[in-house]
């Protein structure tokens, strides 16, 4: 078995203040590398589909708390995954389009022009934090401490600190057990919303526990809150950058789809997914054993030169099924029609309202650290 001395550090300095920059490198030097603090790294995208779409050799199942779906594998996780993509089919999404874009234009309309202002704190995180309780059907008064949930989350999980993670993952329980009693208490006048179906559903002939249905709506809301604000910080950063192809996307906005995808590709909002190997393994030339860790590097296998020519270029006209950005094979992203729509509907009303939207010269964006991507501020001006 291979030596498991560390080929990298990926919390160092140099790594985190370019993340997208260092994964490149690693790509090109050290495709399968090792750290102790991520286990096995893999870079290129041929690895990270192999592990995708290998689930018997890279188990899912890699968290000690119960994760539904994204931490189980067949026959379990087919259950549970079937169950959440009928509240994600496409008439659902559809159906949601008119109050994302009352929110979506709302928050726009909120924002000062000809100001500074931090599209981070004050547009991308309200967004994603509203447009999450209007899907699932929670109250309003639930978007601040959600927000401050997600960073004690972020925070814990970038420490490592086990007992933070767990304090913290019994809080979310205590909102959603909140949410869960009144729509029990209200019995047929409960809301007509997704949290009210999934007290109604049922595996294997019984009804989800507790249990189930706090994870599925932690799994949810995790990824939502957080990918959601990430990518939106990450279209408004490069269109800030490139004036030419926000005002293409303004005049043609029948192109945002596809421009969004490769924007996202360019630069990913979330950084890496885990696995874990369930039997001996060789991958680019490592050995590795049954029970490692397996740090799939999404930043960097989308950035793969033997799949996308010229990586650092954005087109129009890439093969969309190479694309990683809502994954590969059975744990792909069921919430990936709706996170398209919500992030195809936020640029086009920002487009429509700003004439013209700027970065700051002389104030750069923070960019985030593992796990999190794109920016923690990002200073812009809308005209």
């Amino acid at each position: 078995m291979e030596q498991t001395r560390p080929d990298w550090n990926p919390r160092s300095d140099q790594v985190l203040a370019d993340q997208i920059k260092a994964y490149d490198k690693m790509r090109h030097q050290c495709p399968v590398a090792y750290s102790d603090y991520l286990g096995w790294s893999l870079f290129r995208h041929e690895d990270v589909v192999r592990a995708l779409e290998d689930h018997h050799g890279f188990s899912s199942a890699v968290s000690s708390h119960l994760s539904v779906p994204s931490g189980m594998d067949p026959p379990q996780h087919t259950t549970y995954r079937r169950l959440i993509e009928r509240r994600l089919a496409p008439a659902h999404v559809s159906a949601f389009e008119p109050l994302c874009r009352m929110i979506s234009a709302e928050l726009v309309s909120s924002l000062p022009r000809g100001k500074q202002i931090d599209l981070v704190a004050q547009f991308a995180q309200l967004f994603a934090v509203r447009i999450q309780c209007a899907f699932l059907g929670w109250p309003r008064r639930l978007h601040d401490p959600l927000l401050r949930w997600i960073q004690r989350n972020h925070n814990a999980t970038l420490a490592r600190d086990t007992e933070a993670m767990t304090a913290i993952a019994l809080e979310f329980d205590g909102y959603i057990g909140e949410l869960l009693e009144v729509r029990r208490n209200a019995g047929a006048t409960a809301p007509d919303d997704i949290t009210t179906d999934l007290l109604r559903e049922e595996v294997d002939g019984r009804p989800l526990s507790h249990e189930e249905i706090v994870s599925i709506l932690r799994n949810w809301t995790v990824g939502e809150l957080g990918t959601i604000t990430a990518c939106v910080g990450i279209l408004v950063h490069y269109l800030g950058k490139d004036l030419a192809i926000q005002q293409r996307l303004r005049e043609c906005p029948d192109l945002l789809p596809v421009a969004i995808d490769e924007i996202l590709r360019l630069h990913a909002p979330l950084i890496a997914n885990r696995r874990i190997t369930t039997k001996p393994v060789e991958i680019g030339g490592r050995k590795i054993g049954a029970g490692e860790r397996i740090t799939l590097i999404w930043a960097s296998a989308n950035r793969d030169e033997a799949v996308f020519d010229q990586p650092d270029e954005f087109r129009l006209d890439r093969d969309p099924s190479q694309n990683l950005l809502y994954g590969r094979g059975i744990h792909d992203c069921p919430g990936a029609q709706l996170a398209r729509l919500e992030l195809r509907v936020i640029m086009e009303e920002l487009l429509k309202s700003a004439s013209r939207i700027t970065l700051v010269p002389g104030c750069p964006p923070t960019i985030a650290l593992y796990p999190a991507s794109g920016f923690s501020e990002l200073p812009v001006r809308l005209a």
